[in-house]
């Protein structure tokens, strides 16, 4: 049974410039590069009518891994990721994300909602995790909810810089 987990991170920044700094290849590269990943790749970027659709694959070599999930899963983690953003509209952008783990049952899936907040906008995300390993599934879901939220804070820091230095 998938565990749910609600995410939200504030941005000093616009919906218009958070969007649009999702929608620059430059961005994803640098973010990648410092995302702490092994490797790291923008495999997809489409940007058509405001509308945004990122695909990226991220590898942690197995030596970095916890012990409870090198215990079910052999090698390195081949982790996709596809985002994908609505054109702003109302002054929001909706988004869905999906997450996958090649050769591990793990699914990843969630909607997010970039919006005006605070003092510029807010990202909230509901994401789904489901781990279908019999006893220690759920155990795993919840260490990977802790890291998502890790992850987003990481990412709002990373966007936030970036924004700052390239307007």
């Amino acid at each position: 049974m998938a565990r749910s987990f609600d995410l939200s991170v504030e941005y000093s920044a616009t919906v218009e410039q958070v969007h649009s700094a999702f929608a620059d290849e430059a961005y994803w590269n640098q973010r990648l590069a410092d995302s702490g990943a092994d490797t790291a790749t923008l495999d997809s970027l489409k940007s058509e009518g405001g509308a945004i659709e990122i695909v990226t694959t991220q590898v942690l070599r197995s030596d970095r891994l916890p012990g409870i999930v090198s215990q079910f899963h052999r090698g390195d983690l081949h982790i996709v990721r596809t985002e994908k953003w609505s054109p702003i509209a109302g002054g929001a952008s909706d988004g869905t994300v999906l997450g996958s783990i090649s050769g591990a049952p793990v699914t990843l899936s969630g909607t997010a909602r970039l919006h005006p907040g605070g003092k510029g906008s807010r990202l909230d995300m509901k994401i789904g995790v489901e781990v279908k390993i019999p006893l220690v599934g759920g155990k795993i879901e919840g260490f990977v909810g802790g890291k998502l939220m890790d992850l987003l804070s990481a990412e709002q820091r990373f966007t936030s810089e970036w924004i700052t230095a390239h307007g």
